[in-house]
């Protein structure tokens, strides 16, 4: 094991890395932007190191401020969390050119697996079910017509390095393709500096499953399940739960067989989350590879007792995984909630401003992943997320019954955050009853 490590994050994330390490016995240093200084995790950091100002662009963006404090710290790994630097397969290949281990997988599976367009590639040769749709990047206008025209309208138009609904579009006829095609070239080329995209019919109302998967430097991968992700609002989850509530024992297994069987072939080692798209058949077809830890890994972590941040310290100092299939079991039913800074009543504009209050929930099953306190300043330069509210229950019933009892029990303010719209969520029959969708929010949502 590592003795000293870097995390090169902000935030929940950064807190939940340092929690890990302590259990470890591994030294922290963290390292924290000009806006971040007051941030209350850095006292249980051994050591921290400021990388600039508040723009992510010169602070947690910075690849040679991050590398210059871990050489100055003398650091033997890098943990880069989730967002910012996690899915850089230049940066990872920077740490490890300076003889520092980035704590996630290889260079080669990061480019392999962050392609859509690649990763498609894969997937179909370890027959993982596939969405129909163009068999590589779209370059004319002819060329998307035509592919329309083979699967049938509506499609959707994808970047191929893209993520959180950038670079996307649904079109339900011609016209409407050809408009759409030059926008979503462009807004890929601003936000992903590669305006590559492809075209796969548009699942109307489908669900978001994924599957949580672990892999060491030896060849073993492992899942660790599933979780439904379907509560959205611009492709931007805000409710994840583990079990998926809606489908049966043999649609679990071969969901699961299939995400182990693409991780496989890709020579993959760390945590990694392998998504996918199910329609109202609650048939699944391969979606993308988030190649880094998700903000929702704990209700992983609450069914089946895994830590998987450990986890990921233990793969990249070499340790082999000590689990097997059979000894991963679901235990009980866990949800998560995304509280965001965020006003849904004005289409959650973002809401910085001072928590004058902050009283978390807690009690039985209830477990709360913040770095928020009362007194803390929410600014304008980052996410908005100021925490994940997380239980875990025999039943998913009993889980909705506890998640409700936290929300009610939660006060932070005056600054507007998303738990009115999770009370709305958890008290909707649609959601009690598992019917909903990617699109269910959009649809159905009125004033909380």
């Amino acid at each position: 094991m590592f003795s000293r490590i870097l995390v090169a994050n902000r935030g929940e994330i950064a807190l939940r890395i340092i929690r890990a390490c302590r259990e470890l016995g591994v030294e922290v240093v963290a390292v924290y932007s000009e806006a971040d200084r007051d941030a209350a995790y850095l006292k249980l950091a051994d050591q921290a190191i400021c990388i600039g100002p508040a723009a992510a662009s010169e602070s947690y963006l910075n690849i040679p401020r991050i590398i210059s404090a871990a050489e100055v710290a003398d650091v033997q790994a890098i943990h880069p969390g989730f967002g910012f630097l996690s899915e850089n397969a230049h940066f990872a290949d920077v740490c490890r050119s300076c003889k520092i281990e980035f704590i996630g997988p290889s260079v080669e599976s990061m480019k392999m697996l962050g392609s859509k367009l690649a990763s498609k590639e894969l997937a179909k040769q370890c027959k993982v079910p596939l969405t129909p749709g163009s068999d590589g990047p779209i370059q004319t206008e002819k060329e998307a017509v035509d592919v329309a025209k083979k699967i049938g309208y509506p499609v959707i138009i994808k970047a191929s390095a893209g993520g959180g609904g950038r670079g996307m579009r649904v079109a339900h006829n011609e016209i409407t393709l050809k408009s759409s095609l030059n926008a979503a070239r462009a807004e890929a080329e601003a936000a992903f500096k590669d305006a590559t995209v492809f075209i796969e019919k548009y699942h109307e109302e489908p669900r978001h499953v994924e599957v949580q998967i672990l892999g060491d430097k030896h060849g073993h991968v492992v899942h660790l399940f599933e979780r439904d992700c379907s509560i959205q609002r611009r492709h931007q989850k805000l409710v994840e739960e583990s079990p998926c509530p809606v489908i049966d024992e043999a649609t679990r297994q071969e969901l699961c067989e299939s995400a182990v069987r693409l991780a496989k072939a890709a020579g993959y080692y760390s945590a990694a989350t392998v998504e996918f798209v199910m329609d109202k058949q609650k048939k699944f077809y391969f979606l993308e590879v988030n190649t880094r830890i998700q903000v929702e890994h704990p209700v992983t972590e609450s069914i089946t007792g895994q830590d998987l941040i450990q986890w990921q310290l233990r793969i990249a100092a070499g340790e082999k995984l000590d689990i097997s299939q059979k000894d991963i079991r679901i235990n009980g039913a866990s949800i998560e909630c995304r509280i965001n800074a965020e006003d849904p009543d004005r289409n959650f504009a973002p809401s910085p401003g001072l928590l004058e209050e902050f009283a978390p929930p807690g009690g039985p099953g209830v477990r709360l992943d913040t770095h928020a306190y009362q007194g803390y300043r929410i600014g304008p330069n980052y996410d908005s997320m100021i925490g994940k509210l997380i239980v875990h229950r025999p039943t998913r019933d009993q889980a909705i019954a506890t998640m409700r009892r936290a929300l009610d029990e939660f006060r932070a303010g005056p600054v507007k955050t998303t738990i009115p719209l999770h009370r709305f969520i958890m008290n909707s029959r649609d959601f009690r009853e598992s019917r909903v969708d990617t699109g269910w929010i959009e649809r159905t949502r009125r004033a909380p």
